[in-house]
């Protein structure tokens, strides 16, 4: 694969001063965020509502306890499949529509797919809804309906997976970011090109040749897409490119560009970005330990990395260092400490209490890649490490979901900015793009919470099970 950063700074892309020379445009870039990012961004791990543009992180923290038990308003909806017919028909409609209508029913649509897994009742209209979707994005009537439309196309194919749509609407939604004034629709466009690199079709080459568009942004500080220190628009950049990643098996070549890049972003103003590009390098530091192969044979010390750490998971296959993810681990852990233990009366107590809990389990991982994300992570006085418990996810009332890799927490964090508090309610209804991007085993929650906890665990998997079967006879017969 070609080398990132010549990719970024050789393209035939617009590229900025600050994409050209990292260096030479620092101070400016960070005067230029303490400006606006006070103003413009909002702390990414505070749950958002449905109206916001941007996804879940849970609780106050990036990697604490977290519940998606969100209230469903649809569930008492008996009517919601009639009443989301209707909408597509209105949608589709166009002629004799209004902007105020269209939002109406792009509204309308993002909540029942949103609470609702609708792959049956959209499979015969999910070409000309991409249609619709797609001339709502590029006429741009209203900042409200082009973000609607492009949230509604999300919801589309996440809940479809048709491999169609990434080449039909990827065009529209790239030329969404560079073009818009807002950075609301900057941000939501940026968010609909990850969903449909990964569930629409795009292949590795084509997530790869968006990872590399979004690391424009990133390096650039916005510029590229003239959103210059717009901490909205690099935020999103940061989540997407990390979601994408998790689709790459061999990352190798690219890690170091791509780290030195997240590096350089942690010395932004803003700790939604902050704490973002900390997630990515935790993320790419934990690729480059592998599972050891059955033919493989390596000494005890080898696969200690001569540290003194065994596998976090003392059950599950032993992990092997396969390169350096980066040059500088040192001087970087003296970064993440910095970040983990800052004082700084500039910033809020709350962004500082984030700060310190993602940076902590951020620095674990760093020191001893075998180890995911953590919670209530404090450090030992005497070995001076972090450490903590593993991070799990409360799943409605049925279950807890084990994170205990970065992979799986970027990739549950992506699936909740897209579905919201309509999570649970696709992964329970067995909606096949989040069974097959996130394979978390589920244990039972709290057996305390009764007979009709467990009733309705066993409800939900059948549910699964009935489903990934449905999906699986659909795939041989085709």
């Amino acid at each position: 694969m070609p080398d990132l950063r010549r990719q970024i700074f050789e393209s035939g892309k617009t590229v900025s001063r600050k994409a050209a020379s990292r260096e030479g445009s620092r101070t400016t870039s960070r005067a230029g965020s303490k400006q606006s990012s006070r103003q413009t961004s909002r702390n990414a791990s505070r749950p958002p509502s449905d109206e916001e543009d941007s996804g879940f992180l849970s609780d106050d923290t990036a990697v604490s306890i977290g519940s998606l038990d969100d209230e469903n308003p649809e569930s008492d909806n008996v009517d919601w499949a009639q009443e989301l017919g209707d909408r597509v028909q209105e949608i589709l409609d166009r002629k004799r529509s209004s902007v105020q209508g269209r939002e109406e029913a792009l509204q309308a649509f993002c909540r029942l797919t949103k609470y609702h897994y609708a792959e049956e009742e959209i499979r015969a209209s999910v070409g000309d809804l991409m249609t619709a979707f797609a001339k709502s994005v590029r006429h741009d009537s209203s900042t409200r309906e082009t973000i609607l439309a492009l949230r509604a196309l999300e919801y589309l194919v996440i809940t479809s997976s048709d491999d169609k749509i990434f080449d039909n609407v990827e065009p529209i939604v790239s030329r969404t970011i560079r073009d818009s004034s807002s950075s609301a629709v900057k941000a939501a466009a940026i968010q609909c090109l990850g969903t449909c690199s990964i569930f629409g079709g795009a292949g590795e080459d084509g997530i790869l040749d968006q990872m590399t568009f979004l690391l424009d942004i990133v390096a650039s500080d916005g510029q590229s897409i003239d959103a210059a220190d717009d901490p909205t628009s690099v935020t999103a950049a940061l989540q997407v490119w990390g979601f994408l990643v998790t689709e790459i098996d061999d990352f190798e070549s690219e890690s170091e560009e791509a780290i030195q890049i997240f590096i350089d972003q942690l010395d932004s103003t803003d700790s939604g970005v902050q704490i973002a590009a900390g997630e990515n390098i935790a993320l790419l530091y934990e690729k480059s330990y592998t599972p050891q192969e059955d033919d493989e044979d390596t000494d005890s010390e080898e696969s200690d990395d001569n540290d003194g750490h065994a596998n976090d998971d003392p059950t599950g296959p032993k992990l092997l260092k396969r390169y350096n993810a980066y040059h500088n681990t040192p001087e970087l852990e003296r970064q993440l400490q910095s970040l983990a233990t800052v004082h700084s009366k500039r910033i809020s107590k709350r962004d500082k209490k984030s700060l310190h809990s993602n940076f902590a389990s951020i620095l674990t991982t760093v020191e001893n890649p075998r180890r995911g994300p953590r919670y209530n992570t404090a450090i030992d006085q005497d070995t001076n490490r972090h450490y903590g418990n593993t991070l799990t996810v409360k799943i409605g009332n049925h279950g807890l979901m084990s994170i205990d890799r970065w992979w799986k927490w970027v990739r549950l964090s992506g699936l909740r900015r897209i579905l919201q508090g309509g999570f649970a309610e696709h992964y329970f209804q067995g909606n096949r793009a989040v069974l097959q991007n996130l394979p978390v085993m589920m244990r039972p929650a709290n057996t305390a919470q009764g007979s009709n906890d467990r009733q309705g665990a066993r409800k939900a998997a059948r549910m699964r099970n009935s489903r990934r079967l449905t999906a699986q006879h659909s795939d041989d017969e085709d």
